[in-house]
């Protein structure tokens, strides 16, 4: 009977180790899954962040493709503007040429009819001096004149 009862503690006591192994795998294998779904947890945020950012990078790739199509746009529109100020500023120096140009036939024409003023009122003085003169010797020629009537009457 001993050895039966040794046995039967024996077997009691497996049980009870088996049952405590059990117990104990069970909770590990528990604990395991909750790491498990950490972990996929984890890794779908992780691929959902990924996915953020390539949708990021997309958005800026087409953004800065839109910015270099712009860039090339208004380059253009710079070239056409620097080709019209060249334009224009050919046409102000142009204008201001021939301003200059009417300017200084303006001033040779002015200085001319200067001259030709001076002369006039040259002539003219000349003119009044010959007429007093023929005044002068027409009422010397009257009062000589005169006088012959005078002595032969």
């Amino acid at each position: 009977m001993k050895v039966t009862l040794r046995i039967c503690t024996t077997e009691a006591r497996l049980l009870e180790k088996k049952d405590g192994y059990l117990l104990s795998s069970f909770l590990k294998v528990r604990e395991l899954e909750a790491e498990v779904e950490a972990e996929q947890r984890r890794g779908a945020d992780a691929i959902k962040g990924v996915r953020k950012y390539e949708r990021r990078v997309k958005e800026l790739t087409y953004q800065t493709e839109e910015d270099k199509k712009n860039v090339g746009r208004l380059q253009d529109l710079v070239d056409k503007l620097q080709l019209k100020v060249k334009a224009y500023k050919r046409q102000a120096e142009e204008a201001e040429e021939q301003a200059n140009t009417h300017l200084s036939k303006c001033r040779k024409v002015q200085h001319e009819l200067e001259e030709a003023e001076e002369r006039a009122d040259i002539a003219e003085s000349q003119v009044n001096k010959l007429r007093a003169k023929s005044r002068d010797s027409g009422k010397v020629n009257t009062y000589l004149s005169l006088v012959k009537n005078n002595q032969q009457s």
